[in-house]
């Protein structure tokens, strides 16, 4: 932690820098020294070609280029555009129609959706819950607003979701506090890959509904990554089961245009809420925009166009789906080949089903990750073992990789 000169520290862990950022920027650095054939730059959350060069849907970037400048440059409403506000349910829920009151609020991806969740929903002081394998800034983001973050185990001995932790850690919390935030990142789990199957959601459901007699429980799923989770409309069958949570259970749902659209830099998303009371689903739109307002004010106008445009022509949105399952089926090759060669080689993963990452447990991931990066390849280390983003690297890269994590582990346990 760097101690702050004339910053105030109020109890946030700060560092010099980012810890992702920090890691790519010497990859890159390496590569300038180097070249691009001595270096692997698996940290990267955004899906390269076999060439590394950043994948852009060419049918989204047709659109945007034909945004007159009055569709990019003007203000946007807070809670965005009408048009936008709609079609991002649409873009969410796909074929499914939620018999539950839906609001959506843009937010700057789907980041800005955990901010203010965390700030409406929780109190200062409390925990925030969710699993041991998680995007850290979910902790930065809890720390920024007061709060805490608490984990459960994500697998049981089995690679399952483990239940039991899950129902002792939300009973616990509530045993302290009157609310909890749980944030429950599926499908296509950062920094995993896994996805809860709609047998482990309706079990999930039965403890939520459970504990929140005389609490109130906000349910975060951060859904960023659906639409490469396999086929979109399997990756949204659990959408169903979250109707049947109780009126104390608030269901929050954060998506991303980042991934799905490739508009990574142009920092827009949406918090969708569904809720079986009118006046709930009102006062999330209000508290929600009241936040977007004091942080970032509104969010960038261009994506909302470009969406509202998409759902807007049925050809169009055909041609941007087919053109983006070419790149998830390319995604899911990358996987299966990664997990293919960990098995033969040996290499112990976490369970794996779909999107941009894989994790490998290990006992001294910032040693691994040091080994590895003499070699030039570049992971990210997390508290219990590395992360391998399948998105950023070849297919015969990902069928590398795994002897080489395999021996880095061995050296660094040593």
């Amino acid at each position: 932690m760097t101690q702050m000169i004339f910053a105030s520290q109020n109890g946030r862990t700060i560092s010099k820098e980012d810890k992702i950022f920090g890691i790519s920027n010497r990859a890159k650095a390496m590569i300038a020294k180097e070249g691009e054939s001595k270096v692997v730059n698996a940290t990267i959350g955004a899906l390269l070609d076999d060439n590394g060069r950043l994948i852009v849907l060419s049918s989204v970037d047709e659109v945007f280029k034909a945004l007159s400048p009055a569709e990019y440059a003007q203000y946007a409403p807070i809670g965005g555009i009408p048009e936008f506000k709609e079609a991002v349910k649409k873009d969410l829920f796909r074929d499914f129609i939620p018999k539950t009151y839906t609001e959506a609020v843009a937010t700057p991806g789907g980041t800005g959706a955990i901010r203010n969740t965390i700030s409406n929903y929780s109190e200062y002081g409390d925990y925030v819950l969710t699993s041991d394998w998680y995007w850290a800034p979910y902790n930065t983001i809890a720390q920024e607003q007061g709060r805490k973050l608490d984990t459960f185990e994500l697998f049981n001995e089995s690679g399952s979701f483990n239940m039991e932790s899950f129902s002792e850690k939300v009973k616990k919390l509530l045993e302290n506090q009157e609310r909890l935030i749980i944030i429950l990142n599926t499908p296509s789990h950062n920094p995993t890959g896994y996805a809860l199957t709609d047998e482990e959601w309706l079990r999930v459901s039965e403890i939520l509904n459970r504990e929140s007699s005389g609490k109130k429980i906000t349910l975060l799923v951060d859904a960023a990554y659906a639409d490469f989770a396999g086929d979109e409309g399997d990756s949204r069958s659990f959408f169903p089961i979250l109707e049947k949570l109780d009126e104390n259970v608030l269901v929050i749902i954060a998506h991303s245009l980042s991934k799905a659209y490739t508009l990574y830099g142009q920092r827009c998303g949406a918090m969708i809420c569904m809720t079986g009371h009118k006046e709930i689903a009102e006062e999330f739109r209000r508290v929600c925009e009241f936040s977007s307002r004091a942080s970032w004010s509104n969010c960038t106008r261009a994506p909302q166009v470009i969406l509202s445009r998409i759902y807007a022509d049925p050809q169009l949105l055909k041609k941007v789906m087919d053109e983006r399952k070419e790149y998830r089926d390319m995604l899911i090759r990358r996987g299966k080949a990664f997990k293919e060669e960990a098995e033969k080689v040996g290499l112990k993963t976490l369970p794996y089903r779909s999107g941009f990452f894989m994790s490998i447990p290990c006992k001294n991931p910032d040693a691994v990750s040091a080994r590895l990066e003499k070699e030039g390849v570049f992971v990210v280390p997390l508290a219990k073992g590395v992360r391998v983003s399948g998105a950023s690297v070849p297919e015969d890269v990902c069928r590398r990789l795994p002897a080489v994590i395999k021996k880095a582990i061995e050296e660094a346990d040593k």
